[in-house]
């Protein structure tokens, strides 16, 4: 870390640094955002659009002192689809700005009562766990849209991939100065221009494309089944923007729960939703993608992702540069998640080490133990319309295992206290 300079939450960068940083947080963020809007049916630009204003809300609410780009949600995928099939999208976004508004008032209420709670109910032990596994998790994720995962993987899928994977990797550790800080958007470049090598770009959706066009945007209507049906989803993404908050506090070495403070990024995150659902768009949230790009590169500056977001917003009313992001092929946006989605799970161990985790005590190793198994057993519990899994369902057994452990101690009941 002391080879490369640190540009911290607050700083400026300079005009000639800013378009190419920038840029290495949109292509980061784009191949996962975009695949919300394909599955419901809509044009994504009405996303690209609210993805950069969601963004620029954020930075606004916290005070420009959190870090984070907001893209689109994937916790909202099977609730929302189910209302969409019975009642149609619009109903769907009625369901959005319900969610948006009960999560701002979930983040007023952590402003009354504070959040020292989630160190009780996850102490270090537990959310180390719950923080790696936001990684580990999409790592088949990263596979497969690299085309790793089929039962025949292509040649030049390998290809493609590994000139990206290895060009961000080593690009890390090779690179030198301005270059040391953008390998994620050269490895970009190399990896697309090894797959217009490889014949496996398509380049129509250019030439169709028209070179400017308005988002489409559209406007909720609210149906009572509809809201209760999506309703439940702030479990999740209340549980995934925690976690999100320590993980990207670790990388900045900060703390963002206290300051700007948990209730402004979940407030600000929720009335993003909340504006989504108004004018269109999908529901947002805190982007893992870039957290990962900001752990590589060590450029926190909430300037850079002020600019992704402002970037984001021309490119939705400019179809030839949309469409020119949409022909990235897989096996580039799958090398570079690979990577990203290790150095999440990576600081989930960081937060083991740093807080000097004891496992002599019987109860860290359990919860660790219990924890992971849960997260990637595949383990599916269905409460009504929505599912829990994966990190989430971790990080729901792990609050459990913590306020149980400090009931047992406030009993005298623990023989490791």
């Amino acid at each position: 870390m002391s080879n490369r300079k640190i540009i911290q939450v607050e700083e400026k960068v300079p005009l000639k640094m800013m378009l190419p940083l920038s840029l290495q947080h949109m292509f980061a963020m784009f191949g996962a955002s975009v695949l919300v809007p394909f599955i419901f049916g809509i044009n994504p630009a009405i996303v690209l659009f609210m993805n950069g204003m969601g963004t620029l809300l954020f930075i606004l609410i916290t005070k420009g002192k959190a870090p984070a780009y907001l893209g689109s949600s994937f916790a909202f995928l099977a609730p929302a689809g189910i209302v969409i099939s019975k009642w149609g999208y619009h109903y769907a976004l009625g369901g959005f700005v319900v969610a948006g508004f009960v999560g701002c008032i979930i983040a007023l209420i952590i402003y009354k009562f504070g959040s020292d709670w989630i160190n009780v109910v996850l102490p270090p032990a537990a959310m180390g766990p719950v923080v790696a596994l936001i990684g580990l998790e999409l790592a088949g994720t990263a596979a497969s849209t690299a085309g790793l995962t089929a039962e025949k993987v292509s040649s030049t899928n390998v290809i493609v991939f590994l000139a990206t994977l290895l060009t961000a990797v080593f690009g890390s550790v090779i690179f030198r100065k301005f270059l040391s800080v953008i390998p994620i958007l050269i490895a970009i470049v190399v990896g697309y221009l090894v797959a217009i090598f490889c014949g496996i770009v398509d380049f129509s959706p250019i030439t169709q494309a028209s070179f400017l066009a308005l988002p489409n945007f559209a406007f909720p209507k609210f149906k009572l089944e509809a809201i209760i049906t999506i309703l439940p989803v702030l479990l999740v993404v209340t549980s995934e923007h925690i976690g999100h908050q320590i993980v990207t506090s670790k990388i900045v070495e900060r703390d963002l729960l206290k300051e700007p403070g948990l209730h402004r990024t979940l407030f600000a995150d929720n009335f993003s939703t909340m504006v989504s659902g108004f004018i269109g768009s999908v529901p947002t949230t805190t982007y893992g993608e870039n957290i990962g790009v900001m752990a590589m590169t060590k450029v926190y500056s909430v300037y850079v992702i002020g600019g992704a977001a402002v970037l984001s917003i021309i490119s939705s009313f400019i179809g030839k540069m949309t469409a020119l992001i949409s022909t990235i092929p897989g096996p580039v946006i799958g090398g570079i998640s690979f990577l990203l989605y290790g150095m999440i799970g990576a600081s989930g161990i960081r937060i083991l080490v740093d807080g000097k985790v004891d496992y002599g005590r019987s109860r860290n190793m359990a919860m660790t133990s219990v924890i992971l198994v849960t997260g990637l057993s595949g383990i599916k519990v269905n409460l009504g319309t929505i599912q829990l899994s994966g990190m989430v369902l971790a990080c729901v057994v792990g609050m459990i295992m913590g306020l149980v452990f400090y009931i047992l101690d406030k009993l005298n009941l623990t023989n490791d206290r």
